[in-house]
């Protein structure tokens, strides 16, 4: 995908998520449409497993789970590895109570749907907060060697009704 391909396929707060269905490592497939009028939606997009920054993001939302839960959100973090890569990493991160998404074939599709798949064939850091109507309310994109701050990410949620 070209950098001018890239930059039409933005998303921006105010439009609708575009629908998909993925596999996987712990629930089969899911697909984002069914949270439509049941729950808000957190789409955590990371560059790849095995890695240390994605390691540490990925593990800190295991401290704010139960907030997500309270303030009705369903939490999906995605990359581009496969469904065997994300069931040994969330083993040895020691257990994740939230999906991860193998956004492995086609290769990056969703990533690229959703404006975050860069030249490099995988998907920057970026958080998407879906309100319970499929609109995109918030939009975290931070640079690679950082986590994303899950206090923004908290406070934009207790922003949505319940």
């Amino acid at each position: 995908m070209s950098e001018s391909e890239m930059d039409h396929n933005v998303l921006q707060i105010g439009d609708v998520a575009p629908d998909f269905t993925l596999p996987t490592h712990n629930e089969g497939e899911l697909n984002l449409k069914w949270y439509r009028g049941r729950k808000n939606v957190v789409l955590a997009f990371y560059p790849g497993d095995w890695t240390a920054v994605c390691g540490n993001h990925i593990a800190q939302y295991k401290k704010i789970f139960e907030q997500l839960t309270d303030l009705d959100c369903q939490l999906f973090g995605i990359s581009v590895n496969s469904i065997p890569s994300h069931i040994a990493w969330a083993k040895s991160l020691g257990g994740l109570m939230f999906p991860l998404m193998a956004d492995f074939y086609p290769h990056g599709e969703v990533c690229q749907k959703y404006g975050v798949f860069n030249e490099y064939g995988y998907s920057n850091r970026v958080v998407f907060l879906i309100d319970k109507e499929g609109i995109i309310r918030f939009i975290d994109d931070v640079d690679l060697s950082l986590v994303p701050d899950n206090e923004k990410l908290l406070s934009e949620l207790a922003k949505l009704p319940k």
